[in-house]
């Protein structure tokens, strides 16, 4: 890819962004169990980093993918992994549908203030009984008068516990699964709404959170674009998030190895450093070039993707190869920091916890490997 000045101008702000209001206070946000996302969104809204790639109308810089993704890799030097999930269910995840097909008058009530920072967003999807299999989803919006009367829960919903509205995946008619779903954005003040926090093994400076949803009334008008669309815009939301994704492990990667190179190389063992043993420079040198191959993977991907390409398969690629490496790389690294890298506080046992979600959350691996496999045509069909 080629960047541009402008790139290079988020780059920066990011980073320092980063370096001064984010890395000083993760400590405190992963023994709280949350981070102050309201407060944090407001700075990221000032600074316009909440709105890269959206309408200019509605506060956005009206830039494409390309500029996102440089903030989502740049992200990668948070020392947790919890605080750019978070940011990038409000930049990637939960306003791409709202952007791209919403009304105005929604895009006036939603969109434009969680690009200022004043509101904080969330994605309702995956179930109890769902997760990855979207079409198996059983929250219902009926038509009753001129709202919709919404029944259900959602589960795992990052920022689920400080969000203001969630951009909500329900079924609004009995038709065929992949056609009866539509995008509707809930207030989650309004009656009915109920949240309970749920505790991780990792991401925990992250609020997660399951949404149950008692007969609460929304207008109709909040309905993005038309009934039972809504599977496919989930679809192309996906593909945002899956490219996010695999962009905001990149930068974390190459800080891990560089740590792991840093204390390999001052810490000695049997009168060397550690770092000399082959095994050590040779492994960390073949995880550097996965690195590499996955950066190359994520920027054709968007470059495809910024050129109005179908890029379901590349992204998916992306999201599966980020997700298998960063397991990979934090449990390699882990090994060589010893006894230190199984302490709570060791950036390398932080990204051990944070990275396993990376196979799972936005489509598990075996989900990536079915659309990979649907695309290549060997997957097998259905029997009857």
């Amino acid at each position: 890819m080629q960047f541009t000045p402008e790139h290079e101008q988020i780059r920066d702000t990011v980073r320092k962004f980063v370096a001064n209001e984010i890395n000083p206070h993760t400590r405190e946000w992963e023994k709280a169990g949350i981070f102050p996302a309201h407060q944090l969104f407001k700075k990221m809204g000032d600074l316009g980093l909440l709105g890269i790639k959206y309408p200019t109308e509605f506060g956005g810089m009206g830039l494409d993918f390309s500029y996102s993704m440089v903030m989502a890799e740049a992200l990668g030097d948070c020392n947790v992994g919890g605080v750019p999930m978070a940011i990038g269910v409000q930049t990637d995840m939960c306003t791409p549908a709202l952007a791209r097909f919403g009304s105005d008058e929604l895009r006036r009530e939603f969109l434009a203030p969680s690009i200022a920072g004043d509101l904080v967003g969330c994605i309702g999807v995956s179930e109890v009984t769902g997760g990855s299999d979207v079409a198996a989803l059983k929250t219902t919006a009926k038509k009753d008068g001129g709202d919709y009367v919404i029944n259900g829960s959602k589960m795992w919903i990052t920022n689920g516990m400080q969000a203001d509205w969630c951009c909500l995946l329900a079924n609004t008619s009995e038709g065929p699964v992949h056609s009866n779903k539509s995008l509707i954005m809930v207030p989650l003040d309004a009656p009915g709404v109920t949240r309970q926090k749920i505790e991780k093994i990792g991401m925990h400076s992250s609020d997660t959170a399951q949404l149950f949803f008692d007969n609460v009334r929304v207008p109709q008008r909040n309905l993005i674009g038309q009934e039972g669309a809504g599977f496919m815009f989930q679809m192309l939301q996906f593909q945002e998030e899956r490219l996010y994704g695999a962009a905001s492990s990149l930068q974390s990667l190459d800080n891990l190895i560089d740590q792991t190179i840093e204390y390999t190389r001052q810490r000695h063992t049997f009168g060397q450093p550690l770092l000399n043993n082959q095994v050590v420079h040779f492994r960390l040198a073949e995880l550097r070039t996965e690195v590499e191959a996955l950066r190359a993977l994520t920027y054709r991907a968007v470059e495809s993707y910024v050129a109005g390409k179908d890029v379901t398969k590349l992204a998916s690629m992306a999201k599966l190869k980020a997700g298998r490496l960063s397991r990979e790389v934090a449990d390699s690294c882990l090994q060589y920091w010893g006894g230190m890298g199984f302490t709570a506080d060791n950036p390398i046992s932080q990204a051990y916890r944070d990275s396993r979600l990376i196979s799972i959350g936005g489509g598990a691996d075996e989900i990536m490997l079915g659309i990979i496999c649907k695309l290549e045509g060997t997957l097998p069909g259905k029997k009857r």
